[in-house]
């Protein structure tokens, strides 16, 4: 796994419990060190073992926390630049499901070896959609139901969502489209702020 999902996982407790329950996370991981390197490649082990960790440390729910950290990649101050990223994906909701199916390589422009979930759209109706994510982190649909749930609110369209389950190592999302212009949404520039 790339150092840069180790350490958005990293930040997302540090920023949001502080840095002895990510110090207590570590330990109890048992990984032998406490710091991930952004660019380096980790075992999807340690992966796994970070985010059990994080779980019983918080005591939340793993697939709860990792919904958790769906939204604060999209929506802390210090991930300003990966809602960027999606947000290049359309003007509308429904044009930025359609890009998901482009999300790994839009990021490996910016990081070559960046391997991201596979992910696929399916147009069941007009305003019903399913999103297949296969990744070999388990749960990983649960990120991205937390990153969805954030982007609709970002576009203000409002949502239903829902985890499907897993067949073969592939999660299913439902997403259904309620209202596409429910609010007025997170203002969005295409110029970078200096």
């Amino acid at each position: 796994m790339h150092g840069l999902t180790n350490r958005a996982i990293q930040c997302f407790v540090t920023d949001r419990y502080g840095l002895e329950k990510w110090a207590e996370c570590a330990r109890l991981a048992d990984i032998g060190f406490s710091d991930f390197e952004s660019m380096l490649i980790y075992e999807d082990g340690q992966t796994t073992q970070i985010l059990e960790a994080a779980s019983a440390v918080l005591n939340r729910p793993k697939f709860e926390l990792m919904e958790d950290l769906g939204t604060y990649l999209v929506s802390h101050p210090n991930t300003e630049s990966l809602r960027r990223l999606l947000r290049f994906g359309g003007v509308t909701f429904v044009e930025f499901l359609h890009s998901l199916d482009e999300l790994p390589d839009r990021a490996r422009l910016a990081v070559s070896d960046l391997e991201l979930p596979e992910l696929e759209l399916r147009d069941q109706a007009a305003t019903q959609f399913s999103l297949s994510c296969k990744s070999p982190i388990s749960g990983a649909g649960h990120v991205f139901i937390g990153i969805l749930r954030t982007m609709a609110d970002d576009y203000g369209a409002l949502v239903t969502l829902y985890h499907l389950g897993s067949s073969q190592g592939v999660e299913t999302i439902s997403i259904s489209l309620i209202v596409s212009e429910y609010s007025e949404g997170r203002h969005f520039d295409l110029g970078a702020r200096l």
